[in-house]
C-alpha cells in the first residue's frame, strides 16, 4: 500500500456529556475526503482512542469507514497493550474495509520493553494480521522510544510496511530510511501513481464482474508483501480502473508538522499530522512543493506553519487541535475528561496563530 502524502489523524467529537457525536464525525470525515490528503487515520492518539471503550472504538471505526471516500487510504489505530487484543481490533478493521493497521508501541510495563519484547510483539501481530501493519512510535505520550535498530530489524518482515515516527528526531528518520533502503516492495497504484485502496478495487471488481472477460484483482495485491515482479510500466485494467505497480520499500512517515520538510529531505515519504486536522491544505502544500523539487517554496510553506504547529499540537495538545478545528471550519468540540477545553486566553492565542492559516 502506498503511503506517500499527508494523513490527518482525525479527532473524535463528543457531546458535552462525553458521548460520541457521530454526526459530527461523519461531517469531519466527509470534509477530509474532499481535502488534498492521501488518506485518513482513525483512532490515533489525536482521536483520544485510549479514552474510548472497546465498543466505542469499533463504533468510531465503522462510522468513519462509512463516511470516507473510496480513494482515501484508511488507517486504523489498533494498537493495544496486549498483542491478542491488538489483533482482535485489527481483524475488525479489516472486516470493515480498512487498508492499514497502525499499531503503537506497548509501553505500560516499561522495564520489560526490551528489543526482544518489541520484536516478539510486532512479529506476532504482523504474522497474523489481515492488514499490512505500520509501527507507531510516540515517546512523548508513551514514555518509550523504540530504537531505530529494532525498527530496521522489524522492517524485514513482509507485513510490516512502515512506521509513523513521532519522536521528532530527523536524525532517526534518516537512519531508518537509509538502513531500509535495500528493501524492495511494490504497491498497487493508479495510472497517475496515486494509492489504490481496497474499496476502489472492490468497486472496480464489481463493475468488471458484470463485463465480459473482466479480470479480478485481489485486495491482497495492495500490501506489497508478495513476490510479484510486475513491471511498473505494466497497466492492469479492472472495470474502469487502470492500475500499475510502484516500488515503495519500507515507508517512513513522521508526526511533527513543524519538521515536515526536513523530515522529507531526510528520507520520509509522508506524514500523519495532527496539525492537518485543522490545516490539511497548508500541510499538503509543503509536501507538494517538496515532491515537485521546489525546496525554496517548501521551506517557505514550512516556515508559515512551524510556530502554529509546534504550539497548538506540541503545547496545547488535543484541546488545542480541537479548538483550532472549530476556528478553521471543522467540528472540534470538547475533549473527553481528564482533558479540559482551552481557556479563553488560550483560545485567543490559537486564533492569533491561525490568523493566516485557514485550511
Amino acid at each position: 500500500m502506498l503511503l506517500h502524502g499527508i494523513f490527518p489523524p482525525i479527532t473524535t467529537p463528543f457531546y458535552p456529556d462525553g458521548k460520541i457525536y457521530f454526526r459530527k464525525l461523519e461531517q469531519n470525515v466527509e470534509h477530509y475526503s474532499r481535502a488534498p490528503v492521501v488518506g485518513i487515520v482513525v483512532l490515533g492518539s489525536t482521536g483520544e482512542a485510549i479514552l474510548l471503550s472497546d465498543e466505542e472504538r469499533r463504533d468510531v471505526l465503522k462510522c468513519a469507514r462509512e463516511s470516507a471516500a473510496n480513494e482515501k487510504v484508511l488507517i486504523a489505530g489498533t494498537g493495544i497493550e496486549s498483542a491478542i487484543e491488538t489483533l482482535r481490533l485489527t481483524e475488525y478493521a479489516a472486516e470493515l474495509g480498512y487498508d492499514i493497521a497502525m499499531v503503537r508501541t506497548p509501553h505500560y510495563y516499561k522495564s520489560q520493553m526490551t528489543p526482544a519484547n518489541m520484536l516478539a510483539f510486532y512479529r506476532f501481530v504482523a504474522d497474523r494480521s489481515p492488514l499490512p501493519v505500520v509501527i507507531y512510535n510516540f515517546p512523548q505520550a508513551t514514555g518509550y522510544d523504540i530504537p531505530a535498530e529494532v525498527v530496521v530489524e522489524l522492517a524485514e518482515h513482509p507485513n510490516l510496511i512502515g512506521i509513523k515516527e513521532s519522536s521528532g528526531s530527523i536524525e532517526k528518520v534518516q537512519k531508518m530510511a537509509e538502513a531500509t533502503r535495500h528493501l524492495k516492495r511494490s504497491a498497487t497504484v493508479t495510472e497517475t501513481f496515486a494509492a489504490v485502496t481496497g474499496r476502489m478495487l472492490d468497486a472496480a471488481n464489481a463493475a468488471s464482474a458484470s463485463a465480459e472477460g473482466g479480470a479480478l484483482v485481489t485486495v491482497g495485491a495492495l500490501a506489497g508483501t508478495g513476490a510479484q515482479k510486475s513491471s511498473s510500466a505494466a497497466v492492469t485494467v479492472v472495470g474502469g480502473l487502470k492500475t500499475r505497480q510502484k516500488e515503495v520499500g519500507f515507508q517512513v512517515l513522521v508526526g511533527a508538522a513543524q519538521k515536515l520538510h526536513p523530515s522529507l529531505e531526510a528520507g520520509a515519504v509522508g506524514a500523519i499530522l495532527a496539525f492537518a486536522d485543522c490545516a490539511p491544505t497548508a500541510c499538503y502544500e509543503i509536501y507538494a512543493a517538496w515532491k515537485e523539487g521546489d525546496a525554496a517554496l517548501a521551506r517557505e510553506k514550512q516556515e508559515r506553519i512551524a510556530k502554529a504547529a509546534e504550539r497548538i499540537v506540541g503545547g496545547l495538545s488535543i484541546p488545542g487541535v480541537k479548538y483550532a478545528m472549530d476556528y478553521n471550519g471543522c467540528f472540534g468540540g470538547i475533549p473527553r475528561l481528564p482533558l479540559l477545553p482551552l481557556t479563553a486566553e488560550k483560545k485567543a492565542e490559537v486564533e492569533r496563530l491561525l490568523e493566516n492559516i485557514r485550511q
